[in-house]
């Protein structure tokens, strides 16, 4: 059996935040993280780092201005349209990016790698079993720790040591499609969605799309649908084609460009069912163990706050481990601070999800975005 100081179980944003502030404070971690490399998979989307968490995080790990560099300024575009495509609400993207700049998750994930020294991340290290503060990984290896930190998630192997919550189907499942090279190859698509995120909602249904890094879109046709809808039946089957022709059907009578973005896919249809925990979703001190990010508070995207929450949370961690004076002292302080504002997130997140998804729902995201500064649009 191995023994380590820290050993953080998850190598998204939040865990690793957490092991650069602590690198920058001289301590020492280890990242078990599942992924054979880092770009393995698909990275996901862009997110907006806002100034008071995502940024924040970043300036304590040393790395804002290296992250600015790197943000995409004209993705802060906002546009709504209703399901007739005509453009109910434009927000132009403010100069230098404003308080919430764009950056592409994989541009993220690969300034944090870079900032942390050669093997703090061990790729390919799936956890099977969590025994206290030991780790037991799929080749059999076990790992005794100091300190476990889940930020792996939402189906956390961590959690249950701290918690019975488990994520609980929101009745809304996304099919993610993308569009490549679409200025050259999609010029309407890419002028119906702008430079930075759409949105176009009504009858209980949305269609929404966010511009990538390198002329990518990509694209989420949203519907309320049983938990079993995304993984059974023709959403399930991995049929393109028949995932197609069903949400044509679902989308009927809605503007023929807001079909076409997820009809004129470049890459495979991806269901994605949405879960959250409970609003509020906290736990007794457990010695030893603690979670961030989605594996303790995992939410609907109706926030925009999941990896800005997460990265504040590795940041005020690793703040706290550094400086403070005992461990379980400092965790709990930790996990205090986060409970009080992770509920207020998921609570907007979970009351948005609601009200995007009823009929009238391009005019109540207009009066949301007017009251916030955007410019709306007569038809």
């Amino acid at each position: 059996m191995s023994s380590i100081g820290i050993a953080i179980v998850g190598g998204g944003p939040g865990g690793l935040t957490l092991a650069r502030v602590l690198h920058t404070r001289g301590i020492g971690s280890t990242v078990y993280e599942m992924d054979a490399s880092a770009f393995a998979r698909d990275q996901g989307g862009t997110l907006d780092l806002d100034e008071g968490a995502g940024q924040e995080a970043l300036r304590e790990a040393g790395l804002l201005d290296r992250f600015l560099e790197l943000s995409r300024p004209e993705g802060g575009e906002l546009r709504v349209l209703d399901r007739n495509g005509a453009v109910r609400l434009h927000e132009p993207a403010s100069e230098g990016g404003g308080e919430r700049p764009e950056i592409d998750r994989s541009v993220l994930k690969q300034l944090l790698l870079e900032s942390l020294p050669e093997g703090t991340v061990r790729w390919g290290s799936r956890v099977v079993a969590v025994d206290g503060a030991t780790l037991t990984l799929a080749d059999g290896e076990r790992v005794e720790a100091d300190l476990v930190v889940g930020a792996d998630g939402a189906w956390s192997k961590i959690r249950p040591l701290l918690s019975d919550a488990h994520p609980i189907y929101s009745g809304l499942s996304f099919v993610e499609a993308n569009l490549l090279d679409v200025d050259t190859r999609h010029p309407e698509l890419s002028a119906l969605v702008g430079h930075g995120s759409m949105f176009s909602l009504g009858d209980e249904k949305g269609v929404l799309a966010q511009r990538n890094g390198g002329g990518r879109i990509r694209v989420y046709a949203a519907v309320k649908a049983p938990e079993d809808w995304a993984g059974t039946g023709v959403v399930g089957s991995g049929d393109d084609e028949a995932i197609r022709r069903l949400l044509l059907d679902l989308f009927e009578g809605w503007d023929e460009g807001l079909r076409r973005l997820f009809a004129d896919g470049d890459l495979p249809l991806v269901p994605r069912p949405i879960y959250a925990l409970p609003v509020g979703h906290r736990w007794e001190r457990v010695a030893g163990v603690t979670l961030l990010g989605d594996a303790a508070h995992l939410m609907s995207l109706f926030a925009g706050a999941g990896a800005n929450l997460a990265m504040l949370d590795g940041a005020r961690l690793g703040v706290a481990v550094a400086e403070g004076r005992t461990l379980e002292g400092d965790l709990a302080a930790y996990e205090a601070e986060m409970f009080r504002r992770s509920e207020a997130e998921a609570r907007e997140s979970a009351d948005n999800l609601i009200e995007f998804f009823v009929p009238d729902a391009a005019d109540r995201i207009v009066t949301l975005f007017r009251e916030l500064g955007g410019e709306e649009v007569r038809p």
